[in-house]
C-alpha cells in the first residue's frame, strides 16, 4: 500500500484513445517504482512483529525471537 498519492503515465500500448494526455493514479507500489523498496519493508517489518519478532535496535534488518526451549532464532534481512 503506498502512503503518498502517486501519478504515472499511461503504459505505451494502453493508453485510451482520446486520453493519452491523461495519466493514472497508483493504488499500489509497483514493482521498479523508487518507493517500492521502502514499502516492502514496512509490509515486511509489519508481519514479521505481529510474529513475535523484535527488532533490534542497532541494526533495522536484524529480527530476533526466542523460543521456548530457551533458544535464539535471528532473522538477518
Amino acid at each position: 500500500e503506498l502512503e503518498e498519492v502517486i501519478y504515472m503515465a499511461q503504459p505505451k500500448g494502453y493508453e485510451v484513445k482520446g486520453k493519452e494526455d491523461m495519466v493514472c493514479r497508483l493504488h499500489k507500489s509497483l514493482y521498479g517504482l523508487k518507493q517500492s523498496p521502502r514499502q516492502w519493508y514496512i509490509r515486511f517489518d509489519t508481519f514479521i512483529l505481529k510474529q513475535g519478532f523484535h527488532r533490534n535496535s542497532y541494526d533495522a534488518c536484524v529480527y530476533w525471537k526466542q523460543s521456548q526451549k530457551g533458544t535464539y532464532i535471528y532473522l538477518l534481512l
